[in-house]
């Protein structure tokens, strides 16, 4: 839009259409960045058709789960000053049968993963232990996890002791029931929430970056000023350049730097487009790492 305004008129300056959700995202930035992906999503009605033929142009391996309900369409307004206002969808109901394909879905990959991300918020129908469920199916296959979620779905999957949680502010907020407004409250709800099961936990606050903690250290990596275009995915981005640098055996400070330069690289960027690997090696250069202990 030309500007997000309330009870006076704007102007659609372009739109786009993508195919989206937490767990697309975090395969496309991690395909860009050379790690080969498989993403399991679900699919239905004639969203699900243009879902599909959005995915086919993507450039990463996916398997579809398909539903008999309309899955949702999510709408995501942002002005030429980048405010954001995001309206989503409930999304569609699953029945029990259709839980289970996508949990069996799930687990026929692990035996060839390393690592098991599980993103979004679960659709309506599907029993809130679902993501606590795959957690410890991965743990028997010796898969790393990181938990990217919200709610009574983060808190029951915290519970099976995931390797990593990602919230950002406002969902920590939910999960902690308290406000987080200090750097203090930040440090003090990593440590909180590690103790309720994550062995590490990124804490993404937007444009003041991240504050995270593991066993042995606590850092914030705060990244530059910048004109932010599309927060579209960014912490989605974050994510997946934090396990992308994880894995590559970079220390874990160094990991939470990486994923602070990915989510502002994209945040920098119009739409539904995300930072490549060199725009976030050029970001990487400005994001300050502190470390609290």
């Amino acid at each position: 839009m030309d500007r997000l305004v309330f009870e006076d008129r704007a102007y659609i300056l372009s739109q786009d259409y993508g195919g989206g959700g937490r767990g697309i995202i975090a395969s496309r930035v991690l395909q860009s960045f050379g790690v080969t992906t498989k993403a399991v999503t679900t699919s239905g009605g004639k969203n699900g058709q243009l879902f599909e033929k959005l995915l086919g142009k993507a450039g990463f391996p996916f398997e579809v789960v398909r539903i008999a309900n309309e899955i949702r369409t999510n709408l995501t307004i942002t002005d030429k000053q980048g405010l954001t206002a995001k309206l989503n969808e409930v999304g569609p109901e699953l029945t029990g049968q259709e839980a289970a394909a996508v949990m069996e879905a799930v687990v026929r990959q692990l035996p060839d993963a390393e690592w098991l991300m599980l993103c979004g918020s679960l659709p309506p129908g599907v029993p809130k232990h679902f993501y606590n469920e795959l957690i410890q199916a991965a743990r028997k296959h010796k898969v790393q996890t990181l938990l990217d979620a919200d709610g009574e779905d983060l808190r029951h999957g915290v519970e099976a002791k995931p390797t990593v949680v990602s919230p950002n502010q406002q969902e920590a907020e939910r999960l902690l029931n308290r406000a987080l407004i200090t750097r203090a409250h930040f440090r003090e709800a990593v440590t909180r929430i590690r103790e309720l099961g994550a062995e590490s936990v990124l804490l993404s606050l937007g444009s003041r970056g991240v504050v995270a903690v593991n066993e042995n250290q606590m850092v914030e990596a705060v990244p530059p000023r910048i004109d932010v275009l599309s927060p579209i995915g960014a912490g989605d981005t974050l994510a997946a350049a934090f396990l992308w640098a994880f894995s590559r055996k970079k220390d874990f400070p160094d990991a939470v730097r990486w994923g602070v330069a990915a989510g502002t690289a994209s945040a920098a960027l119009p739409g539904m487009e995300f930072a490549t690997l060199e725009q976030t090696k050029e970001m990487y250069r400005q994001v300050e790492l502190r470390l609290i202990r």
